[in-house]
């Protein structure tokens, strides 16, 4: 059954896209959970915006593969209805090490998961929302990286470099479609607790770190969420091709 308010949140079996499908779920929107390979949390986040009484499906799709992303949205569009939102979240982060130890392969892969997979979604996310391609209009949402303006040295350059793609894909898209009813804006968090830190060879960075943080303590996956949610709904409707950071003041 077709619905007015659809939602596709990549990569939202935990963290930040887990916090973000509950919250658009709980203000009204029908959530495509996406994920690539743990069920398991993918069903969690589902079973849960289940219990607060909305909707949700989940779709397991590799978004850096074109064919997957084709299949997601055309899952969505039967089971749900066309996408109004989307939320690039999906990602990935590496060991921490300095330029010279990244192999040809791990940077390759490293924009491959975070930058192809969001030209792949924003490109059919566009032929749907698009009024120039009979759509309804739409809010695209990038899930960014304080690292796209740090740089990330001797931890993460790779990331930091695919996050400034995001970053640039972000300001031309958004200019590309103003006229055509979609709003394209990114959220940049900063020092958040979840678990990508892990991926990076060191869970409690955050823990780390914070003390450099103005606000002196790391942020919560929730609070990106409210982010994402206010760039994504009519509340930021004068928004578009622009950046919050949800950093602590970093």
């Amino acid at each position: 059954m077709a619905v007015d308010k659809v939602a596709v949140v990549t990569g939202s079996g935990r963290g930040i896209g887990a916090e973000a499908a509950k919250l658009l779920a709980r203000n009204g929107y029908s959530v495509c959970v996406n994920y690539v390979s743990n069920a398991k949390a993918a069903d969690g986040v589902k079973n849960q915006i289940l219990k607060d009484g909305g909707h949700c499906i989940t779709v397991k799709a590799d978004v850096s593969s074109a064919n997957d992303v084709a299949r997601l949205f055309e899952t969505v569009d039967r089971e749900l209805g066309p996408v109004s939102v989307l939320v690039n979240n999906a990602a990935i982060l590496m060991p921490q090490c300095r330029l010279e130890e990244i192999s040809e392969a791990r940077f390759i892969e490293v924009l491959r998961k975070n930058v192809l997979s969001c030209f792949l979604c924003s490109k059919e996310a566009i032929k749907r929302m698009s009024t120039k391609n009979g759509g309804a209009g739409g809010a695209i949402v990038n899930v960014s990286s304080a690292a796209s303006k740090s740089g990330s040295p001797n931890e993460y350059i790779d990331y930091a470099a695919s996050k400034g793609a995001v970053d640039t894909l972000t300001r031309g898209l958004a200019l590309e479609v103003a006229q055509e009813g979609v709003r394209v804006n990114a959220v940049r968090p900063g020092l958040i607790y979840t678990q990508m830190h892990s991926s990076g060879g060191e869970p409690d960075r955050v823990e780390r770190l914070k003390s450099k943080i103005p606000l002196q303590r790391g942020g919560q996956p929730a609070e990106v969420a409210e982010a994402i949610l206010w760039l994504a709904t009519d509340r930021s409707s004068f928004v578009t091709g622009s950046f919050i950071d949800t950093t602590g003041g970093l």
